[in-house]
């Protein structure tokens, strides 16, 4: 077992500047490490961080996310485990797959993405963090929930705090309250809507919440509430980062970019090498149940596991050429990269694999493809090197392009 000041620190700022190198020291010299600041064992090989998502034995729980996210969005399926996670997945799963996701939400989705472009589409420049990808995933959720979109910077607001004190590893106690408060604040704002709903249903997706039942159990406005929470936090953050680093990874790669923009069917690829290569998450918690031997070690049991998905993403021993950013790779399954069975780590895997990948992967469809309409020689502004900020969450904060503006 080797402890963290013989290794790069995840809290230092030279790795938040760039972490790979760390991640690469850790897989070869220190699979396993013991972080006292953390109070967590931090693991990085692909196998192990593999084989704890999909728990096939019960040797892990998510009992981490009592402390790491009921603070900030209640109890969640997150936390659940058993039946009552089985029956509350079953809940809220059918809105983001099948025939629900297919008519009710991609025209939402579609109408979103043309609304934010044709605010830039004539100006032949944008900034693709703060003009679209920041405010694209929100505003679809929004509209999904039948939410007002005017209050956009209320939930910008909101799932930046969030998302901020889910990524406190310092323990900063400022970032722990706003974090409180914020919980305080979207309880405030959603419970009345949810009770209106209850007696005014809809349409939109907090309607079929409201409505939902599944072997006798319907959610309380507090299981709505905190699915909201998450909803917002998780789906806006993630699909924010990931649509900034496709375009990131595909600017630096023209031959790449230029064959996706002749063949749309790639933006798939695309999408699941940029999870691999730049994943939006970088780490995942998990808690020993009992005691577990990893590679480099043993964890004992109750303990705080921190699984490095930017390192394991990135295992020689699992892909080639790692460090490579190809969507023409071919030891990466695109079929399969958006479901329980995905070869990457981006989504988790196992019985809490991302509820909204299906979501996000419609959303990057639409997202990717009118920008490429919008913007047919799409270029990096002059002398502008994208750089990714985040050590929790990670992606570029800004992407400056230029393109010959549509014809008004």
């Amino acid at each position: 077992m080797t402890t963290a000041p013989d290794l790069p620190d995840i809290l230092s700022t030279e790795f938040a500047e760039d972490p790979y190198p760390a991640y690469r020291v850790m897989r070869e010299r220190a699979p396993l490490i013991w972080h006292e600041a953390t109070q967590s064992y931090i693991v990085s090989r692909y196998e192990d961080v593999e084989r704890i998502f999909k728990d096939r034995d019960g040797q892990f729980t998510t009992d981490n996310y009592v402390w790491q996210i009921e603070p900030v969005h209640g109890r969640t399926i997150l936390t659940l485990s058993g039946r009552e996670h089985a029956v509350r997945r079953a809940l809220v799963a059918p809105a983001f797959r099948g025939r629900d996701l297919q008519e009710k939400f991609l025209p939402v989705i579609e109408a979103n993405a043309r609304a934010l472009i044709d605010r830039f589409r004539h100006a032949g420049s944008a900034d693709l963090v703060a003009d679209f990808a920041t405010r694209f995933p929100v505003n679809v959720i929004a509209d999904m929930l039948g939410l007002d979109k005017a209050d956009h910077d209320r939930f910008h607001r909101w799932y930046t705090s969030v998302i901020a004190f889910l990524g406190n590893l310092a323990g900063d106690p400022e970032v722990a309250a706003a974090g409180e408060r914020t919980r305080v604040e979207f309880a405030e704002y959603m419970i009345p809507i949810i009770r209106h709903r209850r007696d005014h249903l809809g349409d939109d997706l907090l309607s079929t919440l409201c409505a939902a039942e599944v072997e006798g159990v319907r959610m309380s406005d507090e299981d709505i509430k905190a699915f909201c929470s998450l909803l917002l936090a998780a789906g806006g953050e993630t699909t924010d980062k990931a649509l900034a680093g496709i375009f990131a990874n595909l600017l630096a790669h023209p031959e790449q970019l230029q064959a996706v923009r002749e063949d749309r069917s790639l933006i798939d690829r695309a999408f699941a090498e940029t999870l691999r290569y730049s994943p939006p998450v970088h780490m995942i918690m998990r808690q020993s149940a009992v005691e577990v031997e990893l590679s480099g070690g043993t964890v004992p049991p109750g303990a705080t596991v921190t699984c490095l998905i930017g390192a394991a993403n990135r295992d020689p021993a699992r892909y080639r050429e790692p460090d490579r950013f190809d969507i023409f790779r071919d030891d990466l399954t695109t079929t399969k990269a958006f479901s329980a069975a995905a070869d990457h780590l981006a989504f988790a895997l196992g019985r809490h694999f991302c509820v909204g990948a299906l979501l996000a992967r419609a959303e990057v469809e639409v997202g990717v493809s009118q920008l490429l309409d919008a913007m047919p020689d799409i270029r990096l502004a002059d002398g502008f090197q994208p750089a990714e900020q985040g050590v929790f969450t990670r992606g570029p904060q800004a992407l400056p392009v230029r393109f010959t503006p549509a014809t008004p």
